[in-house]
């Protein structure tokens, strides 16, 4: 028997085709995403047509996807998150779902500890009065005993915590689920309340897409704060975060994912705000490890051998 798997992200084996290699040497037929960017549900379910498992990204995999290709037996996700798959429903029919949790932790964990610097210094602007033809200095911020909130204390957060602690920051962490003794040294567990009080700099890397930031949240924290979301964009109401921008609340912010992607809406506007397409994870040590837990999982859920 050959079995059919499709592939949803775009980028997949763009840069190393050692994961497609290997699909192959199972014997397995490949189906190409054929738009070169995200799926939508319509298209997914062209996509899926006589497919045995798939190769997920950020497609919608809901109910009514999910229910209309009964031959359909695994889901490998390229990456963390899991709210674009109905997991009750692939449950019930039976569907394997996997994902690859370890993966990406160090490349976002680097992405935000690199946006974070360049905000504090300003580099920035500093590149764009450069380029401007002109020689303007300004003072930035040091890391050094700034106070650093991280909502949500995954893999990410987690790795976060201890680059920041290199350099010097005091981390406060609010995540429910969490108890000081899991906590590295010298980390602190707050309520999301009293960290929104006391920090400059808030990270969220929490799950979900309930909103977390929103205006009662941002009446509570101080002045010219620090926001940094690799996230979910659904955990920031962006009126909200507007609002706190034009009175200058928030000083500076960096939003690598959205509600809504591509992304074109108000945050452009802001100069004080540098805007990433989702691409956190996008090193070559990363997608590479990544995509090969991705077909591991999936060929192990299809119950075939190398």
């Amino acid at each position: 028997m050959t079995y059919r798997v499709a592939i949803g992200p775009s980028s997949f084996a763009a840069n190393e085709k050692k994961p497609l290699k290997i699909l192959e040497k199972a014997g397995v037929e490949v189906v190409a995403n054929p738009f070169g960017r995200r799926l939508t549900e319509a298209e997914i379910m062209a996509h899926l047509q006589g497919v045995d498992g798939l190769i997920a990204g950020l497609e919608p995999l809901n109910r009514q996807v999910l229910t209309s290709f009964p031959q359909l037996r695994a889901i490998a996700r390229v990456g963390i998150g899991m709210d674009n798959v109905d997991l009750e429903t692939a449950k019930e029919l039976g569907i394997k779902v996997s994902n690859t949790p370890d993966e990406p932790a160090q490349a976002v964990a680097e992405m935000t500890l690199a946006v974070l610097l360049a905000l504090c210094r300003g580099l920035v602007s500093a590149n764009a009065s450069m380029h401007a033809g002109r020689w303007q200095k300004a003072v930035g911020t040091g890391l050094i005993g700034t106070k650093v909130l991280l909502i949500g204390y995954g893999r990410i957060g987690r790795r976060v915590g201890e680059l920041l602690r290199n350099f010097g920051a005091v981390v406060f962490v609010a995540d429910p689920f969490l108890s000081d003794s899991r906590l590295n040294n010298d980390e602190r567990v707050v309520s999301l309340a009293e960290g929104l009080s006391e920090v400059s700099i808030i990270s969220l890397h929490a799950s979900g897409n309930e909103v977390i930031l929103g205006e009662n949240e941002f009446r509570k924290m101080q002045n010219g704060v620090i926001i940094l979301n690799a996230a979910r964009g659904e955990l920031v109401d962006e009126d909200a975060l507007i609002k706190a921008l034009e009175n200058g609340k928030v000083r500076g912010a960096w939003f690598d994912v959205f509600r809504q992607e591509p992304y074109a809406g108000r945050l452009c506007e802001f100069e004080q705000v540098l805007l990433t397409p989702h691409i956190s994870t996008y090193t070559q040590q990363c997608r590479l490890n990544m995509e090969m837990a991705a077909v591991k999982n999936l060929l192990r859920d299809l119950e075939i051998s190398l």
